[in-house]
């Protein structure tokens, strides 16, 4: 796994440097085996986050989602701009606007690090951004890597900076998120970022600051220890408003479908807001983000994106576009503003700015949905279509459970094929339409699904032993799947030849008979796309001989071993 963080020097190009984890993977491993096997918890789905005793008078958070002033949904769709380190280029903000964007994360300083941005220049900050119809989302950069980079400042100085600016920040609830402080910890004891997280929420709630809140992960932003992940639900509930969210960091960390869809779905499964604060999509020497599952995931589940960065990058791949200059645009900003479920084609400007529309006529109920071409995990669901009296804008398609309703895809047509679903389940879909100007029609009749089984064979699995120790050896188990379509629930087993047993697990759930051995998935190796691999690794014990297993299986069906 990898971490990206930013390490500008002043006066300098700014650089988004990538950092591998193994140093303290290697120092704590054995910590970091305990928390694996916990399962890296996530938070419940049980413990949905309650709706806040107090509403900001601007953006702030309803039922799990952030929502403007009027109750309108708000989704970003933006970009970084490295303004702290680049004050010249603030012209920029309109060249973003032009793109299509609706949001724009600023970098600032609170001079722990770089020198402090004045109040002024904030305040023109925000003036540029209301002047351009972008709403602004503000982080201190200097508490980048704490504990890990002796640089960076701590939570509690970047609150004080906040403090410090209130008489520019008060009244532009409706324009702006406060993101306290970026990648506020490193890769070292990120346990540690709980309790200064709830301490500088607070302080902020006590010097009366009623804006929604953005907090940042640890590990770089990564948080790929789970510590935001399994902490959120406490963190939340420290706010006395309501009115905070969450955002993840996604780069070479989020290499997988899996990783991605289990994150962001654990967070607004048990409405915990969420956003991808940062995101990055060319490949490095540590991986290769799935830029493409981020966006697409991203709007079906109607939660903000941010990308990394407009320009300035020391290292100009993720420059969206180069020296400043929108003529200048590069393949990853062709991706993020003009690819599919880019800026371009997904973001809605803030209705504050006067994006607002008259119409109040919902569209007719679209007619029930039907099913075909059902598999495993897909389903092709369509419709009669809708009628509007301006004209019908698209369609959402909704899981439903009881009275609970989950969005699963969204199409401009009267049809969908709906993925990521798991074999041999029931399903029950229903359809809402919009028009342009945000109202919805009433749900259509449900109709249900039942996915079929998970298809044999087309797997292989690569084990190996990664070291030995007298009576003990570490291993892993790489599960591919070669196959045409995605496998979910799968279980894995094989037999040990030599009395070998498994004692710790992490990616999976072990099960053992003598030296029979069946693993089931984590919640977040759960499912295997096609063409796609999950790794399982353990904590085994053994004798003098040590063999390894020649033959595998995978939900039933053999697998080519290597």
């Amino acid at each position: 796994m990898l971490l990206p963080t930013v390490s500008p020097t002043p006066g300098a190009a700014v650089r988004r440097t990538r950092k591998s984890p193994l140093s303290a993977l290697l120092a704590r491993l054995a910590a970091l085996v305990v928390l694996v096997v916990l399962g890296a918890l996530c938070p419940s789905a049980a413990q949905a986050a309650e709706e806040p005793a107090t509403q900001a008078a601007g953006l702030h958070i309803s039922n799990g989602r952030l929502v403007e002033g009027n109750g309108n949904d708000f989704v970003m769709r933006g970009v970084n701009h490295a303004h702290t380190w680049y004050p010249n280029e603030l012209g920029s903000l309109a060249d973003i606007k032009a793109q299509g964007a609706n949001t724009v994360r600023v970098v600032l300083a609170d001079g722990h690090r770089w020198t402090a941005n004045t109040a002024a220049d904030v305040a023109n900050v925000i003036a540029q951004c209301k002047a351009n119809r972008l709403i602004c989302v503000l982080e201190v950069h200097d508490t980048t890597g704490y504990g890990e980079d002796s640089a960076a400042g701590t939570l509690d100085q970047a609150a004080d900076y906040w403090i410090g600016l209130k008489s520019v920040l008060a009244g532009q609830e409706n324009y702006i998120v406060i993101n306290i402080g970026n990648e506020p910890w490193g890769n070292t004891d990120p346990a540690g970022w709980t309790a200064p997280t709830i301490a500088a929420i607070q302080k902020l709630r006590n010097a009366g600051f009623e804006h929604t809140i953005m907090v940042d992960a640890p590990n770089w932003g990564q948080d790929w220890q789970q510590v935001m992940r399994t902490n959120a639900q406490s963190v939340y509930a420290a706010d006395t408003t309501g009115n905070l969210i969450f955002s993840i960091h996604m780069y070479s960390v989020f290499d997988t479908a899996a990783e991605i869809t289990d994150y962001l779905n654990a967070f607004v499964g048990a409405k915990l807001p969420i956003l991808i604060g940062e995101f990055g999509g060319p490949a490095d020497q540590w991986g290769d983000p799935d830029e493409d599952t981020m966006m697409a995931t991203a709007e079906q589940l109607d939660i903000g994106y941010l990308a990394w960065s407009w320009s300035g990058n020391t290292d100009p791949v993720l420059d969206l576009v180069l020296n400043f200059d929108p003529a200048q645009m590069t393949s990853w900003g062709q991706r993020i503003f003009n690819g599919a479920n880019g800026i371009a084609q997904t973001a809605k400007e803030a209705t504050v700015f006067g994006g607002g529309s008259s119409d109040t006529q919902a569209p007719t109920a679209p007619g029930a949905p039907t099913a075909s071409a059902v598999t495993a995990t897909s389903a092709n669901l369509s419709w009669t279509a809708s009628t509007d009296n301006v004209g019908v804008a698209g369609y959402d398609v909704v899981r439903v459970s009881g009275g609970t309703e989950t969005k699963v895809a969204a199409s401009t047509a009267n049809s969908v094929t709906v993925t990521g679903l798991t074999a041999n389940t029931a399903y029950s879909f229903a359809v809402y339409a919009r028009d342009a100007a945000g109202n919805r029609s009433a749900r259509s009749a449900a109709v249900s699904v039942t996915t079929v089984d998970t298809p044999a064979g087309s797997c292989s699995v690569g084990y190996h032993v990664v070291g030995e120790w007298q009576g003990g050896f570490q291993g892993e188990i790489a599960i591919r799947n070669t196959g045409t379509s995605a496998v979910s629930g799968w279980k894995l087993a094989f037999t040990f030849a030599n009395g070998q047993t498994v004692s710790n697990m992490w990616g999976g759930t072990p099960a053992q008979s003598g030296g029979a051995v069946t693993v089931t998935p984590a919640s977040y190796t759960n499912t295997i796309p096609a063409g796609g691999s999950v790794t399982v690794g353990f904590i085994g014990s053994k004798g003098a001989t040590n063999t390894a297993p020649t033959a595998f299986t995978l939900n039933g069906a053999a697998c080519v071993n290597g």
